[in-house]
């Protein structure tokens, strides 16, 4: 079986790999038909997030289902899956409170042994652990790219915009128009946010953003306080969300934020970061922080993608064979693209 592994800072390739086998009567094994390549695979391209080299990466994937386990009874053997980036196993303390993504056994694909060792799924097959819970069917009117975003992407825009409490009339600003950036960008306006303001620096994602309904405030060509005082009668947003995951981004998330307003930190933090507690403090700020709870939020998404009320097929600007996956590297590295699906 083929696989993209992880060989050491900003360099990856295709091995062989043994094929998955089942262990449990709760796994299920994927055939993969589209995996795509995430931000977060960029943190580990970069060695900013430690995994073991020779570890297959990857963590978005829809397939068809090839084998299950005895306890699999949500999917079937030629059903058309997608993943979501972890497991859960619907039983544990947080999960009995809707916290898939601290659950005691959580694993996360691709991610090595620090996120439970569980390979990837930039492969042809990938082992899906807890699969009643980590997969879902596919509806017959959902395309393979855009059942992809269900499981981590949009689903984790979804999960910023909700846990901000974004209402109707709210005004949001998202800060950094990657894949997951845009994506919030059209959950929150599908919320009812308005007005949504995009910030980037990048001309085509910004143009994007505006396609979509927001107002598009370049970074540095641009004062991003000055539009945001202007569009709330200097009040401020009511949520900012910092898509990004850099100090720069949450400090400007945090001076865009109206007083008693929220603040989603929503970009992968690997290292300390320091923070204008005192900007928090006399503000009054909430700040939501961590990776996604996709589980809680995928049938939604699935639900809000089968409507055409959100599509991130605009987004995905690559179509790549596994084989040429070191070029995949290299291209979204380079921000030559917004979103790389790789089919082997």
């Amino acid at each position: 079986m083929r696989a993209v592994t992880f060989q050491g800072p900003s360099e990856v390739r295709v091995d062989e790999r043994p094929a998955p086998e089942l262990s449990s009567g709760q796994d299920a094994i994927v055939s993969i038909d589209s995996s795509g390549i995430c931000g977060s695979d960029l943190h580990i391209y970069h060695g900013r997030v430690k995994i073991e080299p020779g570890f297959t990466i990857g963590h978005e994937f829809v397939g068809t289902v090839l084998a299950v386990g005895d306890d699999v009874t949500r999917v079937a053997v030629g059903d058309r899956v997608l993943g979501c980036y972890h497991s859960a196993c619907a039983t544990c303390f947080h999960c009995l409170r809707g916290e898939y993504h601290k659950c005691d056994h959580m694993r996360v694909f691709g991610h090595g042994k620090l996120l439970g060792d569980l390979p990837g799924t930039q492969a042809e097959q990938a082992l899906v652990p807890m699969a009643n819970v980590t997969l879902r069917r596919v509806p017959e009117s959902v395309s393979s790219d855009a059942a992809l975003f269900a499981g981590d992407v949009m689903a984790t825009g979804y999960h910023a915009v909700s846990a901000s409490g974004v209402a109707p009339g709210d005004s949001v600003a998202v800060l950094g128009l990657g894949p997951v950036g845009l994506c919030a960008v059209q959950v929150a306006i599908a919320t009812g946010a308005a007005p949504v303001v995009a910030i980037d620096t990048v001309l085509q994602r910004l143009e994007m953003a505006r396609s979509f309904g927001a107002v598009p405030v370049h970074l540095t060509e641009e004062n991003p306080r000055d539009v945001v005082r202007d569009l709330t009668e200097g009040r401020g947003v009511d949520a900012s969300i910092d898509a990004v995951g850099h100090p720069d981004a949450l400090d400007l998330a945090i001076r865009l934020a109206r007083k008693a307003g929220t603040v989603s930190a929503t970009g992968v933090y690997a290292e300390r970061c320091e923070v204008h507690m005192g900007l928090v403090w006399i503000k009054a700020l909430t700040i939501k922080s961590g990776h996604a709870n996709v589980i809680a939020h995928v049938d939604r998404v699935l639900g809000m993608l089968a409507a055409g009320t959100l599509d991130p097929t605009p987004l995905v600007t690559h179509h790549m064979a596994l084989d040429d996956a070191s070029d995949a590297y290299e291209i979204y590295d380079r921000r030559e693209a917004l979103k790389i699906v790789l089919s082997p």
